[in-house]
């Protein structure tokens, strides 16, 4: 059976078109020279196997009956290699036409390769655009200073331009919008395109009141908007996304037909800080049943990018115990620090999902459905187990002293603190851990240290607002020129000493010209002292 299978595939070697490019060796070359025959042999079998292959999915047979029916007289004049692979092509067809007769059909099946596409055969049609389309900021990064409540918002300013690359070019519209885009990663329903995506408009700009003819150029378009205080900033989180979007469209005609428009997409990255105090925050906590007391000055607001310090003390970590004359001792052994992110968002329903309208509405309108979400995640964490001054003197001066820097981790991604009005929030807090361990020793030899077995854990959370630098930028409202109201008032008038002084030096200049004045007209001029 394996020699018919191997018989099947070498059937196809008689092609005309490949057989005739396979140099055949005669008898008389294979027995003078048995060794290059070989050769020969093996070099033609990666040759063989394509053409069998390729000629396996063209039907498997070179030479059926229709071949037979259609033989010529050159035909009968092959080599002498040829009637082997007559032989074994004969038995092909015969394989062939049985099986074609079991399915009841003599019809050839075959798969042309011409129409087997494997990746792209031919380059793309590159279509010439008449115009392009780019965008430049003019303003400073978008910014907004300050709370949601307070922020004055950010200004942003550019220009659009218009490359026109044809002699003329009629534009009939032209337009761009700012959308805001909230993409709800989970959102409330899951297969549901309208529940996770909400797009709010923010700006349009019609750019042409009517249609125009342009000419081969450069021309201007300026954009600019208020984006106002409440709104949320940039991020990404894996609970939901905001992004702001610029869209621009160009719609032109050139000789009568209609062009394919010229987009322009671009995302704009909108930032907010907040103030910082310069003050660090202080906070004492206490962990009963034990004295141990707890005192962190720390910073309140701190920044994606750079170190932040803390300050601990621990007091009260000694306690003398006099009815056995010992001190017991709460030493620490391990402190973990942990920044952590939590975000809360509500996935709105869309029309679909959203409960109909009842006529129990108290104010006419049905309030927006949706689901709660809520995660939280470790931005930045860090286990010591040194690095402090621990000091157990006595049992009154006993103490630990530390100093902790900590920050995001390298690489991490977060999401400023914000709050909007759709329910999206994100909050930030470092959590600190402790762990003691209790140990005793006797008053007169404290360094008799003895192991109790008991250990406690210490936990602190402390509220970290983590914003973005300010730099040196403030908000767009100081940076304005004064109006006019706000000029004061033009500079006082001249008294009448001070206009009868200038008349006096004018006169004395005059007459320097025609001549030395007598020392008595100076000295009344000016109010020479007699004394100098």
């Amino acid at each position: 059976m394996p020699h018919r299978v191997a018989d099947f595939f070498r059937s196809s070697i008689s092609s005309p078109s490949l057989d005739s490019q396979i140099p055949h060796p005669t008898q008389k070359s294979a027995s003078s020279q048995p060794f290059k025959s070989s050769r020969s042999r093996r070099s033609r079998k990666p040759l063989e196997r394509l053409t069998s292959t390729l000629l396996f999915f063209e039907g498997g047979s070179g030479g059926g009956d229709d071949d037979s029916e259609n033989a010529t007289p050159d035909d009968t004049r092959a080599p002498p290699a040829a009637p082997s692979l007559k032989m074994a092509d004969s038995r092909a067809s015969s394989l062939s036409s049985e099986s074609h007769k079991d399915h009841g059909h003599h019809h050839h099946y075959r798969i042309s390769l011409s129409s087997m596409h494997f990746g792209r055969s031919h380059k793309e049609s590159h279509v010439s655009m008449p115009a392009m389309l780019t965008w430049e900021l003019e303003s400073p990064p978008a910014v907004m200073y300050g709370e949601p409540e307070t922020s004055s918002g950010a200004l942003v300013s550019g220009q659009l331009y218009l490359d026109v690359k044809e002699d003329f070019l009629e534009v009939y519209l032209f337009f761009a919008t700012l959308n805001l885009h909230v993409v709800q990663k989970k959102p409330f329903g899951s297969h549901c395109s309208e529940c996770a995506n909400q797009y709010t408009e923010i700006k349009r700009w019609d750019l042409l009141p009517h249609p125009l003819v342009l000419t081969k150029g450069i021309h201007t378009f300026p954009v600019s908007v208020l984006l106002e205080g409440h709104l949320p900033a940039s991020m990404d989180t894996p609970l939901v996304s905001i992004a702001y979007e610029f869209k621009a469209e160009v719609h032109s005609r050139s000789k009568g037909s209609s062009l394919p428009p010229i987009k322009l997409e671009k995302v704009w990255d909108v930032k907010r800080s907040l103030a910082t105090s310069e003050t660090p925050h202080h906070s004492v906590r206490v962990f009963p049943p034990t004295n141990i007391k707890a005192s962190a000055h720390y910073p309140h607001v701190v920044h994606p990018i750079g170190s932040n310090t803390l300050s601990l003390r621990l007091d009260g970590i000694a306690k003398h115990n006099s009815k056995v004359n010992t001190i017991e001792y709460w030493k620490l052994k391990k402190l973990t620090w942990k920044l952590e992110e939590t975000i809360k968002t509500v996935a709105p329903a869309c029309g679909r999902h959203s409960p109909r309208a009842t006529d129990s509405s108290d104010d006419g309108h049905n309030n927006k459905k949706g689901v709660v979400r809520a995660e939280t995640r470790v931005i930045g964490e860090k286990t010591l187990f040194s690095g402090w001054k621990s000091n157990y003197t006595s049992a009154t001066d006993s103490l630990v002293e530390l100093e902790l820097d900590y920050s995001l981790t390298k690489g991490a991604k977060y999401a400023c603190d914000t709050r909007s009005r759709d329910g999206t929030e994100v909050t930030h807090q470092l959590m600190i851990e402790m762990v003691v361990s209790q140990e005793w020793a006797p008053v007169n030899r404290p360094s008799l240290v003895t192991h109790t077995g008991v250990g406690r854990i210490l936990r602190m959370h402390f509220g970290t607002i983590l914003t973005e630098r300010a730099g040196i930028g403030i908000s767009w409202d100081n940076e304005a020129p004064p109006i006019y109201q706000d000029v004061p008032p033009s500079p006082p008038a001249y008294c009448e000493a001070t206009q009868r002084q200038q008349h006096s030096t004018e006169q004395c200049r005059q007459q320097s010209f025609s001549g030395n004045p007598p020392w008595s007209e100076v000295k009344s001029l000016f109010h020479v002292d007699p004394g100098i």
